[in-house]
């Protein structure tokens, strides 16, 4: 749990940001179609990812009963995997939460059209500022809340990082005090990450648990 100028903020191990306070879930990065746009460009992907992405955010919307669940960006892929059956799925989506439904637009919405989901700009909410790519809040002493970099941490392999030792790459949650920001973990099943930046303050996504790591882990 983090607190931000009285906010509570839950760092939660599906990989999203949970405001009790505001009942609010945000959640970034779930790259929907991404099978599909890959199949387009020749790679025999099966079609399955968006399943293992949809039905943990409906179970732990069932769960935290939310008034309002908003993506910070790539909600989608590319067009080429917005097909008519997962147009069909975002337009159940509301009924299916069982609240609001929001998309602040991210780079890989460039050029698509969602119906009755238009993307919106980067938002102020309370002391938080959302985005879907990391940029300067919009007034001072406001955290940026984003995602885009699919932040994950590199643990093992040893002092040295010797090349071939067995690392872990695990997504995470990374607050940079000095931005500040606050990097969200890719929610999507089917993407990758990137090792964060040294020096941030990191919380794994391990075994169904948020851990924080020791400084300099």
């Amino acid at each position: 749990m983090l607190l931000w100028q009285g906010t509570e903020l839950e760092l939660l191990p599906q990989r999203a940001l949970w405001l009790p306070g505001d009942r609010l879930l945000l959640l970034a990065d779930l790259h929907l179609g991404k099978a599909e746009s890959v199949q387009a460009q020749g790679v025999p992907l099966p079609s399955d990812g968006d399943g293992a992405t949809l039905n943990p955010l409906l179970e732990l919307a069932h769960r935290l009963r939310p008034a309002e669940v908003l993506v910070l960006g790539d909600l989608i892929h590319s067009r080429l995997g917005l097909t008519a059956e997962l147009r069909a799925k975002l337009a159940a989506l509301p009924e299916l939460l069982g609240c609001s439904f929001g998309l602040i637009g991210g780079n890989h919405e460039r050029g698509s059209w969602i119906e009755g989901l238009p993307a919106q700009p980067s938002q102020r909410r309370g002391p938080l500022w959302l985005s879907h790519e990391p940029e300067p809040p919009g007034a001072p002493g406001l955290l940026n809340v984003c995602g885009h970099l699919h932040p994950v941490a590199l643990l093992g392999g040893g002092r040295a990082r010797r090349p071939g030792a067995d690392r872990l790459r695990l997504p995470c949650f990374a607050l940079d005090p000095q931005a500040p920001r606050l990097l969200l973990p890719s929610f999507g099943r089917l993407t990758g990450g990137h090792p964060c930046p040294p020096g941030l303050r990191r919380w794994v996504v391990a075994e169904g648990s948020v851990l924080e790591l020791p400084a300099g882990a």
